[in-house]
């Protein structure tokens, strides 16, 4: 029951952080692209891969994978508003950047796990 309630905690801290990195990111940036949604999925990512690192590398607790990775980072990452904001791209007629939104998207993710734990093989 204790890791439920942590895990409820840090993922509602990682929804709250994904509400302000929203706002301050499409602030900043405006135009088409949801830079915000784009900028909490591939900095969850790496947050998600440096944890898996650790767990691999480094035997982080499961208490902890679970409360960090599924709680705050599950809290973080949206993939279903990324998924409506490629349908919103495809109903204004903008295809290709809805495509490359999307692929661009999770190949930046990868990518950014991919570092993650490549950076806590390191330390």
């Amino acid at each position: 029951m204790t890791v439920a309630l942590l895990v409820g905690l840090a993922g509602g801290a990682g929804a709250v952080l994904r509400y302000l990195v929203d706002g301050v990111v499409e602030e900043r940036v405006s135009g088409p692209v949801p830079w915000g949604t784009l900028t909490v999925n591939v900095t969850g990512s790496l947050v998600l891969g440096l944890l898996t690192g650790l767990l691999w590398y480094h035997g982080l607790s499961d208490h902890a994978r679970v409360v960090l990775g599924v709680g705050f980072c599950g809290g973080l990452t949206t993939w279903s508003t990324a998924s409506w904001e490629s349908v919103r791209l495809v109903e204004e007629g903008m295809i290709a950047r809805a495509v490359a939104f999307t692929l661009g998207g999770l190949a930046a993710a990868l990518a950014a796990a991919a570092a993650g734990i490549a950076l806590a093989a390191i330390v």
